[in-house]
């Protein structure tokens, strides 16, 4: 028998609002396509809802239309070549060749890099489909303004993944539904109005932007072209932005579609209610007359919606903290709830994710490979590994241009890129591609979606990765007489060590990772029946042992040791990681309590918070651990959305919440030692009902 009321759990924490939160908007989607809606669950008030840019860059909205394939590249003569932003760099293994930046990255300036450095930084950048408003004709007004909404009452409902907003505006009562279809990149809308005017919805299509979190331009109408032609039960808007090509197929009975001007389309409903949905997707050179959702409906993708997530939530893991007396019990089960919703809606496509997801722009939409663990390892360990499964093919689409980068460097087998869009073309930057952690991510999440499965599938498919994930690795490490040390040069995880990149040597935690994650690449070669590689084993139990200054573990072997600001990475040695041969557990509890009593939690990020959580959790230090997921600090702010707050240019963090959902994990499944809630204090504060939660290794 069930040990959960999975729907009354679920419900309990749908997100209703009374008023506008201008940080908390509200998202559907399917992991490849979200649609982000304010208070009137349309796109209406854009400017209130602000996604200030990093730099001196015109701003951009939280209020968001993107899929996974939606991106774009602005036109130049000439593509410049990575090479024009190669170095080289002296090392123990001869003089290599990186991709840098003749700037620095800078979280307060432009890059100051040069014109090739900084087009291939920017490009291809994720591109806003198009934006939804109500318009303001359907209220009597000339202009629909903040000020004018009252009586609102939005509700999220999580279960059926449907979005409810009533509101009024000028005497006129509206109600609204936005949902996402779950196989296709459609959005589905019901509109019904109190009033005489029949309700109409504007739809406006931008050009693509290259700011660091802006997705939209629409200062530039000249540079891009949308055609309007009609198509069987329905129009169909033809988008051109130089080569990138989509289209938005729209579907609605009893309505007329009007263009505006250039690239705005008014639809407007016959009567009090208008029904309509919209279809994106990439486009052919060829012109299509098909209307690719003809036969779905409001009511058919609801419908879908609403199994779709009473799915979800019915299989695959849960946790019930509502027999507990500690006070911040209701709270922790909100943010793991809320975060399994958004990692669904924004993590959980056909390549990895962006940190801001499918909602606004970072890094120009570009995706970074060491995030992908903290977005995506949770998935199996809570009982879905499907929905990171679908992301690790995209590894399988670059292998080829990963085992180029590592041959170009002199190095065996696969080299993967830090900061990428789909293509996995590596970004010029003094930072990414010196970044090391990234590599053991493939066998890590491999072997956890094996665990999670015993799919034997899974060994065959994902095997390349695995494998060519490891040579590199072996390649990679220097033979001394010390034994087999990391570096130079190298970006450790804590990246407050860019600026001596060419000097730094054996951080902590990647030392911990090699080790480890070659003995599972050669577990891996014994499942499958494959001779075991002699060089990897050699290689793993040969690493050094991390540096120890006063009984802690620094975070680097040389000087300065460890920079006490951003993430203090060296405790994800263990933590995120099982025990090894190189971590002693004393002097990780030394190098813990250290971190607690003096780190700069202020240039912190929103994972350190969960990863703390798991050392505390691993060394049996239970109320640590739960202290670390509610420690005061700016970045470990959880908004009324579910989402991880960083900053006014980071508004949303993803990582954050997947890093959460992982450590709880932890927490309650342990890592195969039969343990039962181990990361809970047991002092009867806690009560802990959990399904569908795997141990983590």
């Amino acid at each position: 028998m069930p040990l959960i009321d999975r729907k009354s759990l679920v419900r309990r924490h749908n997100v209703v609002f009374d008023a506008i939160d201008a940080r908390s908007p509200l998202t559907v989607g399917n992991g490849s396509f979200a649609f982000t809606a304010d208070v009137t669950g349309l796109q209406t008030l854009p400017g209130v809802y602000p996604a200030p840019g990093r730099y001196v860059e015109q701003p951009g909205t939280l209020l968001g239309t993107q899929s996974n394939w939606g991106w774009h590249s602005t036109p130049i003569d000439l593509e410049p070549s990575l090479d024009s932003a190669i170095k080289e760099y002296d090392s123990p293994h001869g003089p290599v060749r990186y991709v840098d930046l003749t700037g620095n990255t800078s979280a307060t300036h432009l890059d100051g890099g040069s014109p090739e450095e900084t087009w291939l930084r920017n490009n291809p950048h994720r591109l806003m489909l198009g934006q939804l408003s109500l318009d303001a004709s359907s209220t009597g007004l000339d202009v629909i303004h903040a000020s004018d909404l009252g009586s609102i009452n939005q509700t999220l409902d999580l279960w059926s993944g449907l979005l409810s907003s009533a509101f009024r505006i000028n005497g006129i009562d509206f109600e609204v539904e936005t949902v996402a279809c779950p196989t296709t990149d459609t959005l589905a809308v019901s509109i019904c109005s109190s009033g005489t005017i029949p309700p109409s919805v504007e739809l406006a299509f931008p050009y693509g932007s290259e700011a660091w979190g802006n997705s939209a331009d629409w200062e530039h109408p000249e540079k891009h072209t949308s055609s309007l032609s009609e198509v069987p039960g329905g129009w169909q808007i033809r988008r051109t932005l130089d080569s990138t090509k989509y289209t938005a197929t729209i579907s609605a009975n009893d309505s007329t579609l009007t263009r505006q001007d250039s690239h705005r389309f008014l639809l407007t409903g016959s009567s009090r209610n208008l029904t309509f949905c919209v279809n994106f997707a990439e486009a052919t050179d060829s012109e299509s007359t098909e209307n690719p959702q003809k036969n779905q409906d409001f009511i058919a993708i609801r419908q879908a919606s609403l199994q779709h997530w009473a799915s979800h939530w019915s299989d695959g893991g849960l946790i019930d903290f509502s027999g507990s007396t500690d006070p911040r019990a209701h709270e922790l089960e909100r943010r793991v709830l809320l975060s399994q919703y958004l990692l669904a809606v924004n993590c959980s496509g056909a390549q990895p994710p962006q940190e801001t997801g499918l909602m606004v722009n970072s890094w120009r939409g570009r995706f970074h490979l060491e995030m992908h663990w903290w977005h995506g390892a949770h998935f199996p360990v809570w009982g879905r590994p499907e929905l990171l499964d679908r992301s690790m093919n995209w590894y399988l689409e670059i292998l080829e241009a990963a085992q180029a980068t590592a041959r170009r460097q002199g190095f065996e087998g696969a080299r993967w890129p830090k900061q990428v869009s789909r293509d996995g073309r590596e970004s010029p930057s003094d930072i990414g591609p010196f970044l090391i952690w990234q590599q053991p991510h493939p066998i890590y999440l491999a072997e956890l979606l094996w665990r999670s499965t015993g799919d034997p599938a899974v060994l065959e498919r994902l095997a390349p990765l695995v494998f060519e994930s490891a040579q590199f690795m072996a390649s990679y490490v220097v033979r001394s007489d010390g034994g087999m040390t990391l570096g130079p040069p190298l970006v450790p995880a804590q990246e407050s060590y860019g600026f001596m990149r060419d000097t730094v040597q054996n951080p902590t935690f990647e030392l911990a990772y090699w080790s480890w994650a070659l003995d599972v690449a050669q577990e891996w070669r014994r499942r499958l029946g494959r001779p075991e590689i002699v060089e990897w084993s050699e290689v793993s139990q040969g690493m050094v042992k991390p540096h120890i200054d006063n009984g802690v573990y620094s975070a680097i072997s040389v000087s300065p040791f460890t920079i006490r600001q951003d993430h203090p990475s060296m405790l994800a040695a263990l933590g995120v990681l099982p025990a090894t041969h190189l971590i002693d557990p004393t002097v990780m509890s030394n190098t813990l309590d250290s971190v607690l009593a003096d780190w700069d939690w202020q240039s912190t990020w929103g994972w350190d918070y969960p990863m703390i959580a798991m050392t505390a959790a691993r060394l049996n230090r239970p109320h640590d651990a739960v202290d670390a997921l509610f420690m005061d600090k700016g970045k470990n702010t959880y908004l009324a959305n579910g989402h991880n707050f960083q900053t006014d240019a980071l508004p949303i963090y993803l990582p954050g919440n997947g890093g959460l959902l992982t450590a709880v994990a932890l927490m309650t499944a342990g890592h195969g030692d039969g343990q039962t809630n181990p990361g809970f204090p047991s002092d009867g504060t806690w009560s802990v009902t959990s399904e569908g939660i795997l141990p983590l290794p």
